[in-house]
């Protein structure tokens, strides 16, 4: 008999990602969530898995309970699953459950998880079966897999719910403040997963608090240093992507190209040819693989109207800003770079207000947008203004009724950045250059 998997939140990036996984596992899967659109649902659509409003009538007898992580004990639902005594578990601790019959390896970090998960699953699909579990709401679960990638999320410690086979480290940084105190909590979060990892971790060279770790399996270090394991050398930015060769023990392992942008690709990349090194997939086929790689939902998505590229980031932190601008830097030489960034949570922007406006600072001209409160936190005693203050070049803020500020700007590439619902932004920028755009006759 099909199991029936119902997912209270099926709409979040890790749940809805799950979802079609346990579809294509051939699970009979449904479950509930908000009404208003989001752009996780459709792939669930696409795989024809029920999404209904919530309501506590939806619980029935016989099913298995999958709870997003943001649902507490008192969600009616939850109460309902709980008083029918059904199977239940949280998002991670299924998804522990499930990398048990793997080869499993997962990426944790505080940036550059998804779009290295993406990268990873991508190459490794491309040489042999494989499932993953991108934190973009991407998920396959493909029958007799070898291989199962999946991002693994240091919030509140839930990645200590996975025991892989590998792991990626792509950095450690104090992302969280709503739950870490600071820095060293969150190097103590990777340290307890690390020791819980069971053949290998890949660790960033160059991060302080990486090269630290005590734990039980050995810790290969990838960048741009001869004191790396695995190194990047004569590396090449240019429009159309980033390429290296790669060198492990001072042996050439190869000649890589890879169609992204910034000089976190060629890291991610190297990250991913050390995993298929590891795994002795060949050499020739990982640079096939990684130089058909299309990226990730909501990092450096690009559309281009008339002048205009409108980039759509999930960049939220200081990091990533300078990541993404830097991305955008290389891609487009010639055309201004204008970031909208929406702070995300009262919190985060406290923490990183100095840092917030350093990194924007990068970009030829700089829009702030309202806060984004989290359902955690409605207020906060900082505004957008505070931060336009602080950008040296002299920040605006802007307002979703009025986008027309973005107009004065003819060649330029819009950076709309931010992990809240930035992208209403970006809807009523797209709509106001289409009403002032000469029409085709």
């Amino acid at each position: 008999m099909t199991e029936t998997d119902y997912f209270i939140g099926i709409k979040g990036s890790g749940m809805s990602a799950l979802a079609e996984i346990l579809h294509d596992l051939g699970h009979h899967v449904l479950g509930s969530d908000i009404t208003q659109y989001t752009f996780t649902q459709r792939g669930l659509a696409a795989a024809g898995i029920e999404m209904l409003p919530f309501d506590p009538a939806n619980i029935k007898p016989g099913y298995t309970i999958i709870c997003g992580n943001s649902f507490t004990d008192e969600h009616p639902e939850v109460q309902a699953a709980k008083r029918l005594g059904l199977p239940f578990y949280r998002y991670h601790e299924y998804l522990g459950k499930l990398l048990a019959n793997y080869t499993s390896i997962g990426v944790a970090g505080a940036h550059g998880k998804t779009s290295t998960t993406g990268l990873l699953a991508h190459t490794l699909s491309g040489i042999d079966k494989t499932s993953y579990l991108i934190g973009d709401g991407t998920g396959k679960g493909t029958p007799d897999s070898k291989f199962f990638v999946f991002e693994a999320d240091e919030y509140r410690r839930h990645f200590l719910a996975y025991s892989p086979d590998y792991l990626i480290m792509t950095n450690i940084d104090f992302d969280h403040p709503d739950y870490y105190t600071g820095i060293e909590d969150v190097y103590s979060a990777f340290e307890a997963e690390g020791k819980q990892v069971k053949k290998a971790i890949f660790a960033w060279g160059d991060d302080p608090w990486l090269r630290k770790l005590d734990v039980d399996v050995p810790v290969y270090y990838y960048g741009e240093k001869d004191t790396d394991d695995f190194v990047a050398k004569n590396i090449s930015r240019t429009t159309t992507g980033s390429s290296f060769d790669a060198f492990h023990e001072g042996k050439l392992i190869g000649h890589f190209f890879v169609p992204l942008f910034g000089d976190h690709s060629v890291l991610n990349a190297l990250a991913v040819v050390a995993v298929g090194f590891t795994e002795k997939l060949d050499a020739d086929y990982i640079a096939r693989e990684l130089a058909s790689f299309a990226g990730v939902k909501r990092r450096f998505s690009e559309k281009t109207m008339g002048n205009a590229v409108i980039i759509d980031d999930y960049a939220h932190h200081p990091s990533e800003i300078k990541a993404t601008l830097d991305a955008a830097r290389q891609k487009y030489p010639d055309k201004q770079v204008v970031a909208v960034f929406q702070p995300h949570t009262f919190s985060r922007t406290i923490a990183y207000l100095d840092e917030f406006a350093e990194t924007l600072s990068a970009a030829d001209a700089v829009y702030i947008t309202p806060i984004f409160s989290s359902a955690r936190e409605q207020s906060g005693s900082v505004s957008a203004e505070d931060l336009a203050a602080k950008i040296k070049q002299g920040g605006h803020v802007i307002a979703l009724a009025d986008m027309s500020p973005l107009l004065d700007y003819d060649n330029a590439a819009f950076v709309f950045m931010g992990a809240g619902d930035i992208q209403k932004y970006e809807v009523a920028f797209e709509n106001l250059l289409s009403d002032v755009s000469p029409k085709a006759n």
